[in-house]
């Protein structure tokens, strides 16, 4: 089942008090680029849409019993911002190289924190555990309609905040994100193209689109931690077939002069994570044909901590 254009405009008057409609900047020198800047959601990441329109349909006695789930670090700090502005408790497992900054921020919105392994698989394994033993329902990363859904309003936000985009790049983890996007955007407009973008040491959804089918990547190693899934959701990879006109990759170099440029262009902080898009449509742009219309990218985070973004400006 693919989302529909009617759930994505009921999850964004759901979400409305939780998630905010973050502003669009055009940036650039000769081309200009429309970032969208989710990294200015109440925590630091996109991942409050999808987590807020899950829990938001809960019912109340579920809600009460409490949330947990398994993230490398935005999605659980979505869950526990949700959490504690519902009123309930959440748990989050994050993997043992979660970025100290996220854990902190996890906890700082009140969620405990458990660490296991290093995969998704690990993470996932170890929340199911806990979720039985203790009468805690899971929010799913992002292999869930309802994720889907709210990730997809900041798709509807970008139709209304760049008339007539024509291309829109978008980073790719397990894919909730682009999922969401993607259908919003499609659904809306079959003429907008919608580029996925993941890093080459990550590149779960281009390895499954070439097989037919979604895979497991036996490693995967990137600076940008938040799209370091092994394997793309099976909704996801569904809605991809389905909505996402390419997926691409960009490597650990570009990913950094993205970052960089950023900064220095707009004075705009992001994580590596974040500027993966941003990363796509430059290499893009550099391959010499002009894009047919406005363009623009997702700025999915930006947790980073200063002194890691400060070495990545010198690198």
């Amino acid at each position: 089942m693919l989302a529909t254009l009617t759930a994505i405009t009921e999850a964004a008057s759901r979400i409305a008090g939780m998630a905010r409609r973050t502003p669009v900047l055009d940036i650039g020198d000769d081309r200009v680029l429309h970032v969208k800047c989710e990294q200015l959601q109440p925590i630091g990441a996109f991942k409050v849409r999808g987590a807020s329109n899950f829990m938001l349909q809960l019912p109340a006695s579920r809600l009460r019993a409490g949330v947990i789930t398994y993230s490398s670090g935005n999605h659980g700090l979505a869950v526990a911002f949700a959490a504690q502005r519902l009123g309930t408790r959440a748990v989050v497992v994050m993997p043992e190289t979660a970025p100290a900054v996220k854990v902190e921020g996890a906890r700082r919105w009140g969620a405990e924190v458990i660490f296991a392994g290093t995969t998704t698989l690990h993470r996932q394994a170890r929340a199911e555990a806990e979720a039985g033993a203790r009468d805690l329902t899971i929010v799913p990363p992002f292999d869930c309609l309802r994720i889907i859904e709210g990730q997809g309003t900041a798709g509807l936000e970008l139709l209304e905040q760049v008339p007539g985009v024509r291309t829109v790049y978008v980073p790719v983890g397990g894919g909730g994100l682009i999922s969401g996007v993607a259908a919003a955007l499609k659904l809306s407009d079959r003429t907008i193209r919608v580029v996925g973008v993941e890093p080459a040491g990550a590149a779960k959804m281009s390895r499954s689109l070439a097989a037919g089918r979604p895979i497991t990547l036996e490693r995967v190693s990137s600076l940008a931690d938040g799209l370091l899934a092994v394997r793309p959701g099976g909704l996801n990879f569904l809605h991809v077939q389905a909505f996402v006109d390419e997926v691409i990759t960009v490597d650990e170099a570009e990913i950094v002069d993205s970052l960089r440029w950023l900064f220095d262009t707009a004075r705009v902080v992001v994580e590596p994570s974040g500027a993966v898009a941003v990363a796509g449509a430059r290499r893009q742009s550099r391959g010499g044909a002009a894009p047919d219309g406005p363009v623009a990218a997702i700025l999915s985070g930006g947790n980073i901590g200063p002194d890691d973004y400060a070495k990545l400006l010198v690198r």
